[in-house]
C-alpha cells in the first residue's frame, strides 16, 4: 500500500553534488520515519541516513558533514542533498518506509 518513487540519480564529478528525491504515496502514518541506504557493487546495503517524522536525523559516519536528509511532509517526499562526493559513494541509493523499498536509483562518481 506504500509506493516509492526515487529519482536524481546519475552521473557527477568528484566533489559535485546531487538531491535524490523520493515520493512516497499509499498509507504514510505521522509517525513514520524515512531513510536512504545504498548498496555499492559487491557489498552490503548500508544506511547512509534516516529522519523522523519530527525532523530527528542520523547519518552514517562516513557522510556526516556532505549529506543531508530532509524532508516534506506536506508533500511526503523525502530528499538527500549530496556534496562533496567522493568516488566511494558510487552506489544505488535506496529509500526506505517502514518495510518498503524504493526501486533504487544510480549515483556514479567518476571524473
Amino acid at each position: 500500500q506504500v509506493q516509492l518513487l526515487e529519482s536524481g540519480g546519475g552521473l557527477v564529478q568528484p566533489g559535485g553534488s546531487l538531491r535524490l528525491s523520493c515520493a512516497a504515496s499509499g498509507r504514510i502514518f505521522s509517525t513514520d520515519g524515512m531513510g536512504w541506504y545504498r548498496q555499492a557493487p559487491g557489498k552490503q546495503r548500508e544506511l547512509v541516513a534516516v529522519i523522523t517524522s519530527g525532523g530527528s536525523t542520523n547519518y552514517a559516519d562516513s557522510v556526516k558533514g556532505r549529506f543531508t536528509i530532509s524532508r516534506d511532509n506536506a508533500k511526503n517526499a523525502l530528499y538527500l542533498q549530496m556534496n562533496s562526493l567522493k568516488p566511494e559513494d558510487t552506489a544505488v541509493y535506496y529509500c526506505k518506509l517502514r518495510w518498503f523499498w524504493g526501486q533504487g536509483t544510480q549515483v556514479t562518481v567518476s571524473s
